[in-house]
Formats: C-alpha cells, structure tokens, sequence
C-alpha cells in the first residue's frame, strides 16, 4: 500500500537489478574488454526509449550499457550485463511497451513485457535519457484468479482526475500482485505535469491528492469504520497500522470493498451505515503504510483483509485501468 518508496529506492539508487536470478552476483571479477571498452566509448548515439525494446531484443547491449548511469557501469561490469541480457532474451520475438509515465517532474518510467507475458523489462530514465534504474524480472503469473472477476460492477472511488500509480496483473505494473489478499488493489494519485505534488515534498499539504474526496466504489452496508489515526510525514510510514485510516463496505454477492489510507478525522461514514455508489466516504490522506497521499482501492472475498483473496474488478464503465492511465469519474 505504499506508493512511491521500492521505484524511488530503485531509481535513486541506479543499480542495474536482475530479479530474475537473485543470487547472481553482479559485483564479479569480469571485466570489459579492450576492444569492448573501445567499442563502448565510440557509440554516440543514445537510443530512445521509444526503440528500447526493440534495441534490447536486436542486443545493442553496447549502446544500452553506454546510456546507464556511471553508478550502474561501476557497480555492474559490461559483461555481467550482456551475459544476463543474452540470456533473458532467449525464446522472446517482442517486446511490448506496457506502461510509461513521468514521476518527480523529469524522470520516466517504462515497463516492456514480452510476447509470452513471462518477462518484463523496467527502465528508469532521467531527462536527459540516461538510464538511471534498471531491472530484468521473470512474471509472476495466477492465471485462475486472474480469470475470475467481481460478479458486482464497480467504479473508481473518485470525483475527479487521478493517476494509476499500481495497477495491473504483474508486479512490475502492480507491486501488490505478489500478495494474494491485495493481488488485484489499485494505487491512485493525483498527478499534474508529471509530478504528484508542488512546492515541499515534505509537506501533505502539497501533494494534489491530499483531501481530495473519496467516494464509496458501489452501494452496500458499511461494516468497518477506522478513523483517528494520524497522517504520516511524506516518506515516512506507520507499519503498525499498515491500512491506517480505511473503511470496509460490505456488498452483493459475498463482497467487500477496501478503502484505505484516508486523511485523519475525515471518514463521514459509521459501520452500519448503507451509502449508495458515489456517496462520499471521507477524504484522501496519508495515514497507514503510506509513503504519499493516495487511495488504496480493493474489492475481497472477505470483511477480513488479512484473510481475504483479492478478487480482479469488474467496471461499470467496462474498461480495465492499468498503471500509467490517467482516469476520471
């Protein structure tokens, strides 16, 4: 439920990732050649992130070595990478840009994933295009629960313009989907000129989601309340209360919906209470395991979260958000 912290972690800290195979040590011996070294420094060329899935399949490893960070290229040898990259393009004929946006006002996040659905490529670039972050990722796949869908049709708990921040049947789209209870949630922000918030990004006050109105997803009887539960510091987190301020609504079909992470003293709502779809239920805040003001939207088999199985949403209005879309009432 925390929104920014593992991809600004992942992205600050420009160390080249292969998830793919954790215990592989990327700090060997191995080295770059003389000529590859020669070969490395004569590419002027920076490949866009545009061609990047294309360059990677057609293994212009040198030219995407060059482009990394000199913080990567330190602590990843040239040919650490292009063993791996060899390696993880055994078997793929495409790749597929499935997500991009820009966060922290210049820097861009792409997710490519091969035909197989069995493969994602992450990619953290600054403005200047310099691959600051990357990452090889085998799929996590649940094919039988992604298959299964609320009986009951749902809209997004918002009145206004937000932002698919996780979302989406892999974890490279959607941090939670490695979790069987939060598999299929949704993190929304508010994004304004590729940016979450103005002004102090230490202050809640200036994030655009903060006090926005949280509205009830569908019609049903309101089954759990928590409220007083401070908001945190922006960056910080309260893992003791990891849902912090959230409402439980218990609807048809043995279904339940979660809001979490609501601004402290702000829910309008008690438990017994009925609210119809759209009704407001309180305000965004950022109390919980929360790095930044946002929503935390799920729909469970279960009023007990910790027990439940998080089921994929069906939506009113048909579509199937994913991170990287913008979305509206």
């Amino acid at each position: 439920m925390k929104v920014k912290s593992s991809l600004m972690t992942f992205a600050a800290a420009g160390l080249l990732i292969f998830s793919m195979n954790p215990g592989h040590s990327l700090n060997g011996a191995a080295g770059v050649t003389e000529y590859e070294e020669n070969q490395i420094q004569k590419i002027d060329y920076r490949i866009t992130p545009e061609e990047f899935g294309n360059a990677f399949l057609d293994s212009e490893f040198k030219k995407i070595y060059q482009q990394m960070s000199d913080e990567i290229q330190e602590n990843v040898p040239y040919e650490d990478f292009k063993r791996m990259a060899e390696s993880f393009n055994h078997g793929v004929k495409t790749y597929e840009l499935a997500s991009s946006f820009t966060f922290n006002k210049h820097m861009q996040r792409d997710v490519w994933i091969d035909d197989h659905n069995t493969k994602g490529m992450q990619v953290v670039y600054s403005k200047h295009k310099t691959i600051e972050g990357f990452q090889l990722a085998p799929l996590e796949s649940y094919p039988e629960t992604d298959q299964t869908y609320t009986e009951n049709a749902y809209n997004m708990p918002i009145q206004d313009k937000w932002f698919v921040f996780w979302g989406g049947t892999n974890q490279l789209l959607n941090y939670h989907y490695s979790a069987e209870n939060q598999r299929y949630a949704y993190d929304l922000v508010m994004m304004k000129n590729g940016s979450s918030y103005h002004g102090n990004p230490t202050k809640n006050k200036h994030y655009y989601a903060f006090g926005e109105k949280v509205t009830a997803p569908a019609a049903g009887k309101v089954v759990e309340v928590v409220d007083g539960i401070k908001d945190n510091v922006p960056g910080e987190m309260n893992s003791e209360k990891p849902l912090g301020n959230h409402v439980i609504i218990e609807h048809e079909n043995g279904e339940y919906s979660l809001l979490a992470h609501f601004k402290e003293d702000s829910l309008s709502v008690e438990a017994g209470e009925w609210v119809e779809q759209d009704d407001l239920l309180g305000l965004c805040g950022n109390s919980g395991n929360s790095s930044e003001p946002h929503i935390h939207f799920q729909v469970m088999d279960s009023p007990d979260i910790w027990d439940a199985q998080s089921v994929r949403i069906t939506f009113e209005k048909g579509n199937e958000p994913i991170q990287g879309d913008f979305i509206t009432p």
